[in-house]
């Protein structure tokens, strides 16, 4: 096969993917979302936007969409916070690609807008996008075809810029050259414990994209070791650290309490070492209750202006350290009911 051959097939593959998995009639249960997210380009400031599909395990006469959203305003240790059921047949895939309708609210690829509201809050978007980067496959790519995992992920398009408007109950932002991602993630069932983190840009590299989980499975009574898995671009070169070996033997331990959220790990390859530190004050969380399609619910505590620090070493090379204040998003998702956090659904 030569090398445009590989690229084109490469590109298929990425291309399927960004496609909408969902089916109605499955009755072996199913979520999908795509969200798209973004930090304020020197402030502490981000939204989050997710489209998603439900349908519970047996049940697909209940299937719904749901639609999230999420302000963070650092500035003022502000978090507004609002989501809606949106019923199934007044929802539409209109593609392949990413084009979606649930309700009024409308994704496309490069263009969403829409709003929802919840305890007398409301967000309304209208926003475009874009970027060239080429989507970051976050597992091995043999693994988005396995059973396990269940929860499947990528960021559809990396690092792109977002301009539109943005209104968060009586205020409303003008949002230019705010940088993030368009991301898609599916399933069966929810990872049962995690944290996640992504940055779209650093304080002193903004093409640099990371991307990083600390998780862990239950496979029937027995839980699966804790797995570390990231992956890096800089300059257009990826760093994967997610083979299943590393995961297992890679570092990887988060904490909270009523001050602040802590997320270490370190992993490695064979010539390149991986250090992150990712933190937030515990006031700049909201808790979202995320339905899992075999039954019960989950908790999502969430911030998308953490600070984060990352350092990577090369064999024969001096470090790069990479640094963000209030760029970095950071998630655990928890049955703890002890977290102190406000959960907002």
């Amino acid at each position: 096969m030569s090398a445009s051959e590989i690229t084109k097939a490469k590109s298929n593959v990425s291309e399927s993917l960004e496609g909408c998995q969902f089916s109605p009639g499955t009755k072996k249960g199913h979520y999908e979302s795509y969200f798209l997210r973004a930090n304020h380009p020197t402030q502490a400031q981000a939204f989050w936007i997710r489209y998603t599909l439900f349908s519970p395990k047996g049940h697909t006469d209940r299937a719904i969409g749901e639609i999230w959203a999420m302000f963070f305003d650092g500035e003022k240790n502000k978090v507004v916070a609002v989501q809606e059921n949106i019923p199934f047949d007044d929802c539409t895939v209109f593609s392949e690609k990413v084009s979606l309708r649930l309700g009024k609210n409308i994704l496309e690829k490069g263009t969403l807008s829409g709003s929802s509201s919840l305890n007398g809050h409301t967000i309304k978007w209208d926003l475009s996008y874009s970027g060239e980067e080429k989507p970051l496959l976050f597992f091995p790519e043999r693994l988005y075809h396995t059973p396990l995992p269940k929860a499947k992920s990528l960021v559809t398009a990396p690092n792109v810029k977002f301009k539109g408007t943005l209104s968060v109950d009586a205020e409303t932002w003008d949002i230019d050259s705010w940088q993030g991602s368009e991301n898609h993630n599916w399933g069966s069932k929810h990872t049962d414990e995690y944290a996640w983190g992504q940055v779209a840009g650093f304080d002193n590299d903004s093409n640099v994209f990371l991307e990083c989980s600390t998780a862990r499975i239950k496979l029937g009574p027995i839980w699966s070791p804790w797995m570390t898995l990231a992956v890096i671009r800089i300059e257009g070169k990826e760093y994967k650290f997610n083979s299943v070996g590393q995961a297992i033997k890679a570092n990887g331990a988060y904490d909270y309490n009523q001050d602040c959220f802590n997320w270490q790990f370190e992993t490695h390859n064979a010539d390149t070492k991986l250090k992150v530190n990712i933190s937030g004050p515990s006031e700049q969380f909201i808790g979202l209750t995320y339905k899992n399609p075999p039954g019960g619910t989950h908790t999502c505590l969430n911030s998308k202006i953490a600070s984060c620090e990352l350092i990577l070493t090369e064999k024969g090379h001096s470090p790069k350290i990479f640094k963000t204040k209030h760029r970095a998003a950071f998630e655990v998702l928890t049955d703890d009911k002890h977290h102190g956090i406000k959960v907002l659904n």
